[in-house]
């Protein structure tokens, strides 16, 4: 089962976990003893073999495909998990759109605004709504954990649209924080740059972006995704027991950011 327990006996439900962040989170949940409901809308292959890993290390998991930005379909995946585990005690909130392939704020499109607003803070608004109403009805409560950014420090000249989007989930989480308090807890990470498949493939990473950032942060170093899952661990755990409505960054010092 790994070194740790933080979550054994609990289910988790990670969304967009058929591959990059969301497939390091669900390996690691399965890793502190949670079984898995892994979610992906496109990525099949991707979230089958991450159901496997999960199975190898003895926890259970199942596969669930949907598109977070319909609500009939949420409201379908709720009760797939929900049903199929009789309860569920975390959400992870993975699945965004960070616009990757735009390379500057002079290329943005209308599809392209609408794309990310539509998967950032409706689809989490949707997903935080149908799970978190739910969670309110068990006796136990749960917790739901957002995957924002460290671009709401920062904001994004390359991307406005991504940046909004991560603010947006800023403020869904302090809301339904106070609406489902005190059973469910609802906060927001925010990890600096994941060396993810996705930020790996985009030009400016491959052309002097990295060693930049890399320079700018002052531990040093770009995290790979199995990295970065501790703070997601933390604040799915009773570790957080005592966080709600809250914004957590991890991103090496590059955003020092205090009262």
């Amino acid at each position: 089962m790994g070194e740790s327990s933080r979550l054994n006996g609990k289910v988790v439900f990670v969304s967009g976990a058929g591959r990059g962040f969301g497939a390091a989170i669900a390996k690691a949940m399965a890793r502190e003893g949670a079984n898995l409901a892994v979610h992906y809308n496109t990525s099949a292959s991707g979230a089958e073999k991450v159901a496997e890993s999960i199975r190898s290390l003895g926890r259970q998991a199942i596969t669930l495909q949907g598109d977070i930005t319909r609500w009939p379909e949420v409201k379908k995946l709720a009760d797939q998990a929900f049903d199929h585990y009789g309860q569920l005690d975390v959400l992870v909130n993975n699945v965004g759109d960070m616009a990757s392939e735009q390379k500057s704020w002079r290329e943005v499109t209308e599809a392209a605004i609408d794309h990310v607003l539509a998967v950032d803070i409706k689809g989490t608004m949707l997903m935080t709504h149908e799970f978190g109403s739910r969670m309110l009805g068990q006796e136990r409560g749960g917790v739901i954990v957002n995957i924002g950014s460290r671009v709401v420090v920062a904001g994004s000249p390359r991307a406005p649209q991504y940046a909004a989007g991560k603010y947006g989930i800023i403020g869904l989480t302090k809301s339904y924080a106070k609406a489902f308090a005190p059973k469910v807890r609802v906060n927001t990470y925010g990890p600096g740059f994941i060396e993810t498949e996705r930020l790996l493939a985009r030009a400016e990473w491959k052309t002097g972006r990295r060693e930049e950032i890399l320079k700018n942060t002052p531990l040093n170093h770009i995290p790979q995704p199995d990295e970065a899952t501790g703070p997601v661990i933390f604040l799915a755990s009773d570790d957080s027991r005592h966080i709600t409505g809250g914004f957590l960054i991890s991103d090496g010092g590059l955003s020092m950011v205090g009262a």
